[in-house]
């Protein structure tokens, strides 16, 4: 018993100094993004023809929280990822520690891929969507917290989103999930991923399938990803056996 409430206690010193490392690394990214802040708002509106306005004197410090907090979200993915992963290290064998090492580049390179598929191809469709629903009806007017935070609540999703493979290749690889649980559960995720399409686009059947689309074909090779996973650990643990 008491050996059990030792390692218990280890276990959650050990967790909380791996939330003290990702927590650090998450302030200085922020800080050091915040330095740079302007430059990347200037790159986002750079070939932007609209005005951004602000209402009062803190709206562009909420504005700049927000630019900076997405750039110290997506450095420090691979550095939470690693954290996780020598916490879980332990508990893993020597084949599961290299596999699953290798997907922490994965995941950070995925993060990206996903917010430039948001910024690149479906925010411009979504937004000139919308600004040609207003025509000629309404006066065009944004302010800056308005037009990033739509920003942000399209493209942080795809971000998401598109860590969906490496996720479903470390579970696989770990033992929780396998492809045929992943393929008897299709429905139900076909289901989820439109109905978030959905949530995050315009009310128009073209911009629901240029966003539906990508998230099926993420699905789909993470269930072939993890057949991959599955077959090899099933034949490493038939070598050992």
């Amino acid at each position: 018993m008491e050996n059990q409430e030792l390692n218990m206690v280890e276990h959650l010193s050990e967790l909380r100094k791996r939330l003290f490392i990702i927590l650090g690394s998450f302030m200085l990214l922020f800080i050091v993004a915040f330095i740079y802040v302007e430059e990347i708002y200037n790159y986002l509106l750079q070939d932007s023809e609209i005005q951004l306005a602000i209402l009062g004197p803190s709206d562009i410090i909420w504005v700049y929280f927000m630019l900076a907090g997405v750039v110290a979200i997506a450095g420090i993915i691979p550095i939470a990822a690693h954290q996780i992963w020598l916490f879980v290290k332990p508990a893993l064998s020597v084949s599961e520690r290299k596999v699953t090492l290798s997907y922490i580049p994965a995941l950070f390179l995925l993060f990206i891929a996903g917010i430039s598929f948001g910024y690149f191809i479906i925010f411009p469709i979504v937004f000139d969507f919308l600004l040609n629903l207003a025509g000629d009806l309404f006066m065009s007017f944004f302010t800056a917290e308005k037009y990033f935070r739509f920003m942000m609540n399209i493209v942080l999703p795809f971000g998401c989103l598109f860590e969906l493979p490496v996720i479903i290749m470390f579970l696989t690889s770990i033992g929780v999930l396998n492809p045929y649980r992943l393929a008897k559960m299709r429905k139900y995720s076909y289901f989820g991923l439109i109905v978030t399409a959905v949530l995050i686009t315009p009310p128009d059947i073209v911009s629901d399938i240029l966003v539906v689309i990508p998230l099926l074909f993420l699905y789909e090779c993470s269930v072939m990803l993890s057949k991959i996973v599955y077959r090899k650990k099933q034949n490493q643990e038939l070598a050992l056996n």
